[in-house]
């Protein structure tokens, strides 16, 4: 899968988490909704977005945890909810994909954001991921 390929694939889970979110649906009904709507992807690119998707809904309360406490003075529920959703899929694949360099993860959010954010967002998210990824490279 292409780089551009993969960026795509997070575009589609921040996207899916977005959704789940704003229309209070059940990850099942996201599944179901999102893909009849949609005709774009590779079966692979597919995968890979399904894939960010589960990780960041079953490891939800934990990857919240993880974002409050690298977001000083920031509730998720005060951050917009794109940022908040970027913020999900990039930890979900710090999380799920270890091999997945953590400077890669955290480019890969930041582009999201530019496109689907406002620009003071990017700084923001940056600290946050950051923070975040020293951190777990102190676990492993």
């Amino acid at each position: 899968m292409t780089g551009t390929e993969r960026r795509k694939a997070r575009e589609m889970a921040m996207q899916m988490l977005f959704q789940g979110e704003m229309g209070k649906q059940t990850p099942e009904e996201v599944r179901k909704t999102f893909w009849t709507a949609r005709d774009d992807g590779e079966a692979e690119t597919r995968g890979f977005a399904e894939d960010l998707y589960r990780a960041a809904t079953l490891r939800a309360e934990e990857i919240d945890r993880l974002i409050e406490s690298h977001a000083r003075n920031w509730r998720l529920e005060r951050m917009p909810a794109v940022d908040r959703n970027v913020l999900r899929v990039a930890v979900a694949e710090m999380l799920a994909y270890r091999t997945t360099p953590y400077p890669i993860v955290i480019n890969e959010a930041l582009e999201i954001a530019r496109r689907y954010s406002g620009p003071e967002a990017v700084g923001f998210l940056n600290g946050v991921l950051d923070a975040l990824a020293r951190e777990l490279v102190g676990r492993i």
